[in-house]
């Protein structure tokens, strides 16, 4: 994969990150830009940035580092082409809403360009999971397994181990937005002859709903953005090593599908463009200032195009995107 070096020496140019209304159409373009840069005598900085101090939800170590991270730039070297390197300045480009969308909407606007002006996130989400569908279809046996296997890990955990490293864990479950209505009855049933309510549905769901628990169900699930259009909902069953603890029916049908390291590794394919999270924790979980912030690789199964873009993300204990603040960085 491309390797990223944080690095205040590095020979290459200072490339400021672009303005979010245009985008490098390729590689070669990137390093024109490059060799523009070094030809002018005051770099192009982008207008009106946030700098990190006045970032708010961050701790002050995370600034700290943050700030370090800006003053000195992070050199990315292509993965094939060892001559081409580029050193991006990566400045806050501002929040999305922390909903199930947040990853294809920082990716949107952090694509800029055209994808920004006429791909929706929704579109973009939809893109992953195409793109998903047909390389599943043409991996070997071995692939499709590993694949499979992240995806039972994620959405499926067997209950009866993991505890040693989860406090709680989740179940995702898909009903079909048609059958809401004979599913509720079965549960009033057993709700009749003496079941608790919960117990009731936890049991009809999971005889009569799709568990995400391989490459199809996956593909149903990351297509789920939360609006009418759904062909699915989303029904969240959260355990504790006693058993269940909270049920999330989700009966307006509004809860998405995070975005994933899986879809993310789709989008990276389908744009042919390396894309790294750039993830800052912080006391909650007890990491000093100096590994406060790492960057988490994802690169496209095929070969890459494009620069690379990157994705904030505030950790808050978990190491998923299920309860992520991403903001871009530009």
């Amino acid at each position: 994969m491309g390797k990223l070096i944080c690095d205040s020496t590095a020979s290459s140019p200072v490339i400021p990150w672009r303005d979010p209304t245009t985008t490098l159409s390729s590689l070669d373009s990137a390093a024109t830009a490059a060799g523009d840069i070094v030809e002018k005598s005051t770099p192009l900085v982008p207008e009106n940035i946030t700098s990190w101090e006045n970032v708010s939800g961050l701790e002050d170590q995370q600034k700290k580092h943050l700030t370090r991270l800006y003053n000195k730039g992070v050199l990315w070297k292509h993965p094939e082409d060892k001559s081409l390197s580029v050193v991006f300045k990566l400045s806050y480009g501002g929040e999305v809403e922390a909903d199930g969308n947040c990853l294809f909407t920082a990716a949107r606007r952090s694509m800029g360009g055209d994808v920004a002006a006429t791909a929706t996130a929704r579109e973009l989400r939809m893109r992953s999971v195409r793109r998903f569908v047909e390389d599943l279809a043409a991996a070997d046996e071995e692939t499709k397994g590993v694949i499979e296997s992240a995806i039972r890990h994620m959405y499926a955990p067997d209950l009866k181990s993991g505890w040693g490293i989860h406090v709680v864990q989740e179940v995702k479950m898909l009903t079909n937005k048609q059958d809401r209505e004979g599913l509720d009855s079965s549960i009033n049933e057993l709700v009749q002859i003496g079941m608790q309510r919960e117990l009731a549905a936890e049991s009809i769901y999971k005889e009569r709903c799709i568990a995400v628990d391989d490459g199809p169900s996956w593909a149903k699930y990351m297509s789920i953005s939360g609006c009418p259009d759904d062909e699915y909902d989303i029904i969240t069953l959260r355990y504790t090593e006693e058993g269940l603890l909270t049920l999330d029916e989700n009966r307006d049908g509004r809860a998405a599908a995070f975005g994933d390291d899986i879809a993310i590794e789709c989008l990276a394919t389908e744009f042919k463009r390396e894309i790294f999270v750039v993830q800052a924790h912080g006391s909650d979980a007890m990491v000093d200032e100096e590994n406060c912030v790492f960057f988490l690789p994802h690169r496209p199964r095929s070969e890459v195009c494009e620069p690379p873009f990157f994705l904030f993300m505030k950790g808050t204990g978990k190491q998923h995107l299920l309860t992520c603040f991403l903001a871009i960085l530009l």
